[in-house]
Parts: C-alpha cells; sequence; structure tokens
C-alpha cells in the first residue's frame, strides 16, 4: 500500500559506501558525507511534544486518564466538574515535560560542547567554503594548544606524518575497546618520507576507503600517489589508521579524515538511547489492566440490575465514568513525586558525593536487581600498575626490602667486572634487574617546549638525559611499571632507538647495548623476546620474559616457579617469568640466517618463523618471577562480596587480554578463593563450540571466563543453551568484548531471563552497555541500595472533595512515605541478604495487591453502612460522617504501613488533618457546621473509624508475631 511504501522510504538508511578521497581536496568528493557532529538528543524542537506525550499514553494507566478526561466534554457523559479530571492528570503531564526538557537541554549542551572543540586543519588556501570534512588533513599533538589534557582524534582518518623519526606513534584506546594497552600505529610511508609537510598539497594522491563498518579491529585500503614514476601503491592496513575517540599519547600526527559522524567506528558500535522505563511501572500498568475490568465488570453489573432500561450504553460508560476512581490518579501523582524525592536523596548522599542522577524515573530499579554487569578498567580498577614482588628461587623481595635490591645493584656495578665462579645473591639480582631493563618495548620521551610549527620537539640524544622531562611510552602499562621498578633501583633505562638502547648505571654510566631483533609479546605466544649486543663486552644474550604456561617448558628444570605462580596469583599479582640465553657469535649468525630465510617464505610465512625462533627458546636459564599489581578502586573487594550476599550475580565485560581479565577477577574477589575457574576455549565453529559446551556442562559452581570471538560463535549456534548454562555461574568474565558485544550480552540478559540488569562503566565503551541496561551507572566501583515504594488505598467521592482528598488531605501522608525505612542502612549494609527480599517483588505482587483491594473493599462498606446506620433526620449527613471517617482512616492506614517514624511523617499526618478541619468551614454545600460541631458526629465518626481500622492492627500485630518479616528479626 501507499502508507507501506511512504514507511519504507521514511524509515530507509542510506547505503554506506566505499570512498576514493583525495589528499587536501575535499572538494573532489562526489558524495555527501555525514557532519562530523555528535548529537545524543532523543527528541528535536518539532518531535519533543509528539515524543513526550507519546510516552507517556503508551502506558494504560495514563492513557485511561486521558480518556476519562476527554468524556467529560460530552455533555450526556458529564458527572463532575473538569478541573476534577484535568487538574491532576495536567499537573503529571507538566511535571513529566519538565523534567524531560530538562534532560533534553542538559544532552544539548554535553553534544555543544563536545561538537564545538576546534582542531588544527592543514591548508594553503585563505578561505575554504566546502564544508566538506572528508579530505580535510588534520593537524593533531599528545600537547594539545587549546586545552590542557592529551587530544581525542575527532574523526576516523588515515595516519600520513609524524614528528617521531621512527614512522610511528601511540594512541590510546580506552573509550573505544576497553584496552589499556597503548597501540603503535604507523604512518604511511610514502607521505612520512616528503621532506617537509607543505609537500601533502604538492602531490596527487588519494586513498581509498572500503565502505564504514563496525569491527575497530580491521581496515582494508589503499594509497595511490599519481605524480610519480612509477605511480606508487601502498596496502593500508588498521595499523594505518586513527579512529575517532582515542587519543595521541606520543608526538604529533597529521591524517586525512575519511569516515565523519555517524559513519565512524565509534559511533557505529554506540546504540541510540532509548527511553527506559522501571519494573514497578510496567507491574503497576498490569495492576491498572486488573482494576480496569474489574471496574468493567461492576459496571455491567449495575446495568444488569437496572434491567438494561433506555440507553443502557450511556449509563454503561456513565457507571464506567463513576467507577472510575477505583484507579486514582493521586497514584500517578505520588510515584512520579516519590521518584523525583529518591533521586534527589541518591544525589545527597554524604557516602556517594558527586552522583548525578540523569534519569528520574527509575531510581527504585536499584532495589531490584539480579544481574550486574561491570566493565574492569576504569570500574574495578584504578589501571595503576604498581611493581610489588620480585622472586629469585631462593630469596624473594617485597616492597618493604626494595631497598635491599638497591644496594646490591650499587654495589655490583662499583666493584671490578671480574668473573665469578659461583653466583652469588647480589650477582643473580644484578643479572635479574638487568633482565628487565632491557626486555620490553619501552621508549623513554623527553619532552620540550612545542616549536614554531607547533611541532612538538623531541631532545636529540646527546648524553644529557635529565629526569625532570622523561616520561616512558610502551604499549603496556605493565611494561611501564617494570622500567619504572628497574630506575627506583638505579638501573635507568634512558635512550632507545630502532637498532640501541642505553641504561644509566646507579654511578652514572651510560651502558650501550645494540638491539639485533625483537619478537614482539602475541596472544598466541603469550611472552616477547629480544637479542642484545653489549657495546663493552660484544656478548651477545637473548632475553625473554612471559606468562608461566609458555615460560614453563622453555626453562630448565626448577622446582619452585609453578608454586610460586600460584602463591602470587592468589594475591591478585600479574606475574612474569624472565629468563636468558647467551649466544656465541656463531650461534647468532645461523639463528639470523634461518630467520631471515623464514620470513621471506612465501608459503606458511608465520610458521616457519616461529619453527626458527622455537630453536632457540631451549634451556633458558631461569633469571627471576616479577609481580605487579592493577590496583584495584577504594573498597571493591568488600562492595563486590557484598553485592553476592545479596543475591546480585556479577558478569565482568572487558575489552581487555583474557589473562588480565582472569588475574582480576581472582584479585577483586569477584570469584571466591574456593572457586574454580573454567576458561572456556578458544571456538571458531559450530561442532567446536558444542564439544566446549558439553565440557562447560559437567563443571559445577565454576565461573566462566571467555572471549569475545567464542561468545560470537556461540550465541550464533546455541544462543539458548549457552546462557542458560552461564546464568547457573556464580560470575562470568567476558574478555575481549567489542561494546556492540557488551550491549548484546546486556540484551541477551533481559530476554532470557525477564530479570532486571544494571550496567557499570567508566568508559566511552560501556555507553552501549549503560543505555541497553535497565539501570545504568557510570561512577567508579560503588554500589547503591534503594528501597521501594509503598501505596495507600482510596476508595471514592465527588467534586472538590474528591480533588481535596487526592490531593492536599491524603497526598502529604502517602507521600512521607518515602522517608519509611524497614531497617537502617547501616543494617542493610551489614545483612545483604535482606536485599534477596526486594528482588522477589513481593511488596507489589497479585496477592498483596489483592489484600489491599480486599482492604479497601472492607473499609469501604464500613464506612459507608456505617454513616447509612448512623445517619439522623437529612442525607447531608451522611456525606459529613462518611468522608471524615474515610480521611481519619486514610491517616490511620499511613500510619499502620509505616516502619521506622521520622519527624516529617507526624508533620504530615497532623498537617493533613488540620488542612481537612481548616477547610469544613468552607464546605457548607456539603457539611453542616452546626452538626459537626456536636458529640453526637464525633462518637459516630470515631465508632466507624475504630470499626474500619481496628481490626486491621489485630491482624498485623498477630501476622508479625507468628509470622514476622525477616529484616524484624534484626531489628527487634
Amino acid at each position: 500500500s501507499c502508507c507501506d511504501w511512504l514507511i519504507n522510504i521514511c524509515r530507509r538508511k542510506k547505503e554506506l559506501k566505499a570512498r576514493t578521497v583525495w589528499l587536501g581536496c575535499p572538494e573532489k568528493c562526489e558524495e555527501k558525507y555525514p557532519r562530523n557532529a555528535i548529537k545524543n538528543q532523543k527528541y528535536n524542537f518539532f518531535t519533543f511534544i509528539p515524543g513526550v506525550l507519546y510516552e507517556q499514553f503508551k502506558f494504560f494507566l495514563n492513557l485511561y486518564f486521558l480518556v476519562v478526561s476527554c468524556s467529560q466534554f460530552v455533555p450526556a457523559l458529564k458527572i463532575g466538574y473538569l478541573y476534577t479530571y484535568w487538574a491532576p492528570l495536567g499537573f503529571v503531564l507538566a511535571v513529566t515535560m519538565v523534567r524531560e526538557a530538562v534532560d533534553e537541554f542538559r544532552r544539548y549542551q554535553r553534544d555543544k560542547e563536545m561538537n564545538s572543540q576546534l582542531y588544527s586543519k592543514l591548508t594553503i588556501r585563505v578561505a575554504d567554503l566546502t564544508g566538506h570534512l572528508i579530505g580535510m588533513i588534520f593537524f593533531l599533538t599528545n600537547i594539545n594548544m587549546l586545552f590542557p589534557q592529551n587530544q581525542r582524534i575527532p574523526s576516523d582518518m588515515v595516519f600520513l606524518r609524524t614528528s617521531e623519526k621512527t614512522g610511528s606513534c601511540f594512541i590510546r584506546t580506552d573509550q573505544l575497546d576497553g584496552e589499556t594497552d597503548w597501540k603503535l600505529k604507523v604512518a604511511v610511508s610514502c607521505t612520512q618520507r616528503l621532506p617537509a609537510l607543505g609537500d601533502l598539497f604538492s602531490i596527487s594522491a588519494y586513498v581509498y576507503a572500503q565502505k564504514p563498518q563496525l569491527d575497530i579491529h580491521s581496515f582494508e585500503g589503499t594509497f595511490t600517489r599519481e605524480d610519480s614514476d612509477p605511480t606508487v601503491h601502498e596496502s593500508l592496513s588498521i595499523e594505518n589508521t586513527l579512529w575517532a575517540s582515542t587519543v595521541v599519547a606520543s608526538g604529533t600526527v597529521i591524517g586525512v579524515v575519511i569516515y565523519t559522524g555517524k559513519e565512524t567506528r565509534s559511533v557505529m558500535n554506540t546504540s541510540n538511547p532509548k527511553n527506559k522505563v522501571g519494573l514497578l511501572d510496567l507491574e503497576l500498568n498490569q495492576l491498572t489492566k486488573a482494576l480496569f475490568l474489574a471496574l468493567v465488570a461492576l459496571s455491567i453489573v449495575m446495568v444488569t440490575l437496572q434491567g438494561f432500561v433506555g440507553p443502557w450504553y450511556r449509563n454503561l460508560f456513565r457507571f464506567l465514568l463513576l467507577f472510575s476512581y477505583i484507579i486514582p490518579i493521586s497514584l500517578r501523582v505520588n510515584l512520579d513525586m516519590g521518584k523525583a524525592a529518591y533521586g534527589w536523596m541518591i544525589m545527597k548522599d554524604d557516602n556517594i558525593p558527586g552522583t548525578v542522577v540523569r534519569t528520574s524515573t527509575i531510581p527504585e530499579e536499584l532495589g531490584r536487581l539480579v544481574y550486574l554487569l561491570t566493565d574492569k578498567t576504569g570500574t574495578l580498577t584504578q589501571n595503576e600498575m604498581i611493581f610489588k614482588r620480585l622472586h629469585l628461587g631462593t630469596v624473594s623481595y617485597g616492597t618493604d626490602t626494595m631497598d635491599e635490591i638497591q644496594n646490591h645493584i650499587v654495589n655490583s656495578y662499583s666493584q671490578s667486572s671480574a668473573p665469578k665462579v659461583r653466583k652469588t645473591v647480589s650477582s643473580r639480582i644484578h643479572e635479574a634487574v638487568k633482565a628487565i631493563a632491557l626486555c620490553h618495548n619501552v621508549t623513554p620521551v623527553y619532552e620540550s617546549h612545542a616549536g614554531v610549527t607547533g611541532e612538538t620537539e623531541y631532545a636529540e640524544v646527546d648524553q644529557n638525559f635529565s629526569d625532570e622531562n622523561r616520561t616512558y611510552q610502551a604499549s603496556s602499562p605493565d611494561e611501564v611499571a617494570l622500567v619504572q621498578w628497574t630506575e627506583s633501583v638505579g638501573l635507568t633505562l634512558v635512550n632507545r632507538d630502532l637498532t640501541s638502547m642505553q641504561l644509566k648505571s646507579p654511578g652514572g654510566q651510560i651502558l650501550t647495548y645494540y638491539i639485533l631483533q625483537v619478537f614482539p609479546f602475541t596472544s598466541e605466544s603469550k611472552r616477547m623476546g629480544i637479542i642484545v649486543r653489549d657495546e663493552s663486552t660484544g656478548e651477545i644474550t637473548f632475553y625473554m620474559k612471559g606468562a608461566d604456561v609458555a615460560m614453563s617448558t622453555i626453562v630448565q628444570y626448577n622446582d619452585w616457579l609453578e608454586e610460586e605462580c600460584g602463591n602470587m596469583a592468589r594475591e591478585g599479582l600479574r606475574t612474569l617469568v624472565v629468563a636468558k640465553k647467551s649466544l656465541t657469535e656463531e650461534q647468532y649468525q645461523d639463528f639470523e640466517n634461518r630467520y631471515n630465510q623464514a620470513k621471506l617464505s612465501i608459503h606458511d610465512r608465520a610458521l616457519k618463523v616461529a619453527a626458527v625462533v622455537e630453536s632457540l627458546e631451549r634451556e633458558m636459564e631461569l633469571l627471576c618471577l616479577t609481580g605487579v599489581e592493577d590496583q584495584l578502586q577504594a573498597d571493591v573487594r568488600p562492595t563486590l562480596e557484598m553485592l553476592r550476599n545479596a543475591g546480585i550475580k556479577i558478569w565482568m565485560l572487558t575489552g581487555d587480554k583474557l589473562e588480565t581479565a582472569t588475574c582480576i577477577a581472582k584479585s577483586s574477589h569477584l570469584v571466591s578463593r574456593t572457586q574454580d575457574i573454567h576458561i572456556f576455549r578458544p571456538v571458531i565453529s559450530r561442532g567446536e563450540a558444542h564439544l566446549e559446551l558439553n565440557a562447560f556442562r559437567r563443571k559445577h559452581d565454576c565461573a566462566l571466563v571467555i572471549s569475545g570471538d567464542s561468545l560470537e560463535v556461540c550465541l550464533k549456534y546455541y544462543e539458548h543453551e549457552f546462557v542458560e548454562l552461564a546464568c547457573q555461574c556464580p560470575a562470568v568474565v567476558c574478555c575481549r568484548c567489542s561494546p556492540t558485544q557488551k550491549a548484546h550480552i546486556v540484551k541477551l540478559l533481559q530476554h532470557h531471563t525477564g530479570k532486571r540488569t544494571c550496567a557499570i562503566g567508566d568508559g566511552g565503551n560501556d555507553v552501549s552497555m549503560i543505555q541497553a541496561a535497565d539501570c545504568g551507572i557510570g561512577i567508579e566501583g560503588k554500589a547503591v541500595f534503594s528501597s521501594v515504594f509503598y501505596f495507600a488505598s482510596i476508595p471514592l467521592y465527588q467534586g472538590f472533595l474528591m480533588v481535596g482528598y487526592a490531593t492536599i488531605y491524603t497526598m502529604f501522608p502517602v507521600f512521607s512515605l518515602v522517608l519509611d525505612q524497614d531497617v537502617k542502612p547501616e543494617m542493610a549494609l551489614l545483612y545483604p541478604e535482606l536485599y534477596k527480599d526486594l528482588t522477589k517483588g513481593r511488596s507489589l505482587s497479585f496477592k498483596t495487591f489483592l489484600i489491599w483491594v480486599l482492604i479497601s473493599i472492607y473499609q469501604g462498606g464500613i464506612l459507608m453502612y456505617g454513616a447509612l446506620l448512623l445517619f439522623e433526620s437529612e442525607f447531608v449527613h451522611v456525606v459529613a460522617i462518611s468522608f471524615t471517617a474515610l480521611i481519619l482512616t486514610e491517616l490511620l492506614m499511613v500510619a499502620l504501613t509505616i516502619r521506622t517514624w521520622h519527624w516529617l511523617m507526624v508533620v504530615a499526618e497532623f498537617f493533613s488533618l488540620g488542612c481537612y478541619v481548616a477547610s469544613l468551614a468552607f464546605l457548607n454545600e456539603y457539611f453542616d457546621v452546626a452538626f459537626i460541631t456536636t458529640v453526637t458526629f464525633l462518637w459516630k465518626v470515631s465508632a466507624i473509624t475504630v470499626v474500619s481500622c481496628l481490626p486491621l492492627y489485630i491482624l498485623k500485630y498477630l501476622k508479625r508475631k507468628f509470622s514476622p518479616p525477616s529484616y524484624s528479626k534484626l531489628t527487634s
């Protein structure tokens, strides 16, 4: 149909295409590409009011009130004053709109702040009027000209040029993938070799880039220079890219823009914000539908009793309107105000200063959580590595004995280097520290002031290495921690280039080592190696360090390594085994020939290279075992333990490596000491996934550790089985997770378990997960508890009495229930098991609801029939007696519900009663003032109130005595 065709046209997404980007010539772009702007707003100027109204009236409760209010414009159906229907509804809508407008304005301000950041653009023209960014060349530095912090890359780029002599630089990607390791990026060699920066505009060159896609770990493209002979073609991969939201960590970089706005990898990996709805709202919606069905049934009974005479359908609708107060709109008002009060309490809590409640409609969700999904880096950990332990087999050094190591190093460099037959502790320490100082990929950088070109200049190697302005760069914070430790004990890395590195001894002597080969760390090999030649002696040494699982078969036989690795891991330390092997000139030459030959082979190159390197990795001398601690956030261990005792299942979703994630899971006590860990082997096919799931099924009460790739395969073929098994685990750790995978896991849990989820994280890569969860927290490793709401039941009256009843007379006591506490906060934290009662949702189950309905029917019957039995000559006395008894009953019922009295509750009770007594003087049309001041009136009202409330007080006392709730056992 035409409508379907129109909808499809509106919904159709623009097809993403590959592109050819000319350097510095945005006008050559034939396509129109998205603006490079961030937009997190839900609405625009035109969609705000329709959008907010739709979000409100998609709930049955609100839609019901709207229909009832609109019916009053039809004269035949009008049964009361318009304001009795529209005033409460208007108030609810006004509060909602103001709240949404404030939230939307804050989002607009945050977007504006991000979008107004300035960057340096390279241009040779006086003015640039194209408005296109694709093809623009931008200049970025790790020392921002405009802001003190490091500069964030504004769009996806290809890396053309850098100030670093090596033609490469480091970038930080923690906001993109959650990984703490710095990534090495390499400039396009053709543009890096150009003599001057301005030559970028004098060459005719273009970049061909594949169409935008989700995968942040891959890229395919080519760089072509047309004006050279022959034409230069260079293949581009992920190492030549600079994605938006990453940060330049070293030097200055020049890049050409290839993707902007919503086509950047970071935006494509971010989900659209959704309107979150609390479980309480959904439950109330269901109860409202049940009440509505009861209301319809009651109306049909009334029409049936009339015998369907006259226009019965009109009578049916009028009965529906008369009974409409069975579903009280004051419930909606109190609920919204209660949520706002809880949000305010969270923001004002002294224990969590600085907390901001961004969504004020779901604070009560914190009391119903079953799954907590947390990021690792920056949330559980501070991402600060500290060297904690050095173990030499016979002797171990901790933080309190580092000065002994320093003394040994000073002594070993001050003595003459005569060869010793037997190794002393001093010589073994010297060898171990030297190995740690040489076996790494760390580069020291000396920063001086920005030069004329704006590029940061780095001090040349002039043998004058001052300690003040030296910083270390590496792809991993662990590496930096090790090199900083060797500096603290006296052996300092002062310079490194592609062919050599220099160390400074405690006496200030510069020791030079030539780098012959470097074997970088990979997740498959789990180790890194380096071959160096000592300039002074000509000795060639092969150093290697790595995980104990990889190194245990490489080093010579020993009886202590496995045991000590286990001890350090239990302390939550990240362990590295360090070993060495001395090579003769002939041995090295033989190795180099075989290595170079393997690197030139076309078939199975990686395997042949690995085989040649492995020929060296035999019978290596074990030097030491190091332990580095990734510092946890304050109070992480007790917090996680408390949450676990509260019945909350914790899943850790991280972009980091498997070993790192497992180590933090142990040290943070996410996995308790007594629990086993099942590491899910990497799987790539359906058959492998089936076998591994069967192996996992046989394990009982063990934590699961799985990588993002394996998870993807399992979810593709065995989604239901995997989620069912994972949900039975006490803890789950997913490593190497992309932002979209994190959000997918949250949605899976919601779909398969139906339980409430909470996501907590600190980086840009956690935004999708936080948005997908029922409750999202962007804070530093703290947990917040919240109680649920309670409601009083409400019968019916007309006109001003009804509005008064729904607002002035009863609102304050009911609203004051937000201050109620079943137990003190200190008690809740001491006994987190109490939280399990909240997650069961018994406070607002159908059973609880039915009990309140029965109480309402009983009290309504007593009030009406009591007044009818006791009224004198005029009918107006029925209203006076029953309405006064109703107000007193309501105030007493609120008092009956309260567990812990607060002085504001007492004020609310007496204030409401005072308001009612004061208003009696003005309500002449309802009340006979002469009658309500008599003793008869007082005893009749008191009698009805006692009959309606006393039995309930007695029942509550008996229930508390014979079947007390779990919390009362602690308070008694």
